[in-house]
């Protein structure tokens, strides 16, 4: 039986999946790199599903008048922000993501992100590779106790909730602002105090953390006010999308010291170019949104874009399908 066609990113090359997983697709589908459309046009005609990774490729109308028996978007990951699913829908092609495989692994790099500029451990390991003979490490060092403090976490869903279980480990006061209020029992479980007001838990935090979808409601949700509100010794920490930190005005909040650090998983765009103003600044830490960049999470998250194209395929509701 011949296998269906799904355009992807030629596997293995820039923002492609990664050639160890190919037996996960292969198994299935026979992938057609978008390279390939326009040496070979009837291929068009093939392909029933596309699956985005790193955000490519770009699903726009050309590539969607390109392909006429697409049946389904299946993205990488749980964010859709660069996709347009109303016009995606408008072409009777459903869309569908990878929530639930992404959340163990985002949550990790927060707290790891937390851990490295709270303890200063990047510097302590450049220090410990280019330190003169006979130098010490001087009182600027120091870094700042997790243990026992207070953590605001910015978007209490399933990531936000995985977030409060591990800090519930480090004895944190943890502090949370969400759309919607968790239940009594579900803030017990993980000790958490809900903040209707984000200014309220900006002003109480050591640590913020953003885990928020970025939407109209929380494009640069953090700006100047949000920063300024900030205990000058609290760090903000962004797991979620770049653009919900106006980048302009944390670059300078942290200058003028408004506030201690900061840890990025998520800039835009990503990664910065060299040469940007937040690469020099000694107090943050900066990272190419590499918060499921783990082989067993990837690994899994390719699994679940199969099992939903699959299920699509089939004439199947699919397990993670995303309505207008």
């Amino acid at each position: 039986m011949e296998k269906l066609c799904v355009l992807a990113t030629r596997l293995g090359s820039p923002r492609g999946m990664y050639s160890c997983f190919a037996s996960i697709l292969e198994k299935h589908f026979t992938i057609v790199p978008q390279d390939a459309l326009s040496s070979n046009p009837g291929l068009a005609e093939r392909v029933r599903a596309v699956f985005v990774w790193d955000g490519v490729p770009q699903v726009n109308r050309t590539l969607l008048q390109a392909l006429p028996q697409l049946q389904v978007v299946v993205n990488g990951g749980v964010g859709i922000d660069h996709l347009d699913v109303s016009l995606i829908s408008s072409f009777g092609v459903k869309v569908c993501n990878t929530p639930g495989v992404v959340d163990n692994a985002t949550a990790d790099l927060g707290l790891g992100l937390m851990l490295a500029s709270a303890r200063r451990i990047l510097e302590a390991d450049r220090f410990s590779r280019c330190h003169e003979e006979g130098e010490n490490l001087d009182e600027v060092s120091m870094g700042m106790d997790v243990s026992g403090a207070t953590l605001g976490i910015v978007g209490m869903g399933r990531i936000g909730y995985k977030v409060a279980q591990r800090a519930r480990a480090f004895d944190m006061k943890i502090l949370y602002h969400n759309r919607h209020r968790r239940s009594e029992e579900e803030e017990q479980a993980v000790g958490a105090a809900y903040c209707p007001l984000l200014e309220d838990l900006l002003r109480t935090s050591d640590f913020v953390m953003l885990v928020v979808d970025l939407n109209s409601h929380t494009h640069h949700l953090i700006g100047a006010p949000q920063l300024a509100t900030m205990k000058p010794s609290a760090t903000l920490i962004n797991i979620s999308r770049g653009l919900v930190v106006d980048q302009e005005a944390l670059v300078e909040a942290l200058q003028k010291k408004h506030i201690r650090a900061a840890a990025l998983d998520v800039t835009y765009p990503e990664p910065l170019p060299r040469g940007h103003a937040l690469l020099s600044l000694p107090n943050v830490i900066v990272l190419p949104h590499v918060g499921t960049h783990t082989l067993e999470t990837s690994g899994q998250i390719i699994q679940r874009m199969v099992t939903n194209a699959l299920a699509v395929l089939s004439g199947e509701i699919p397990p993670d399908e995303v309505k207008v």
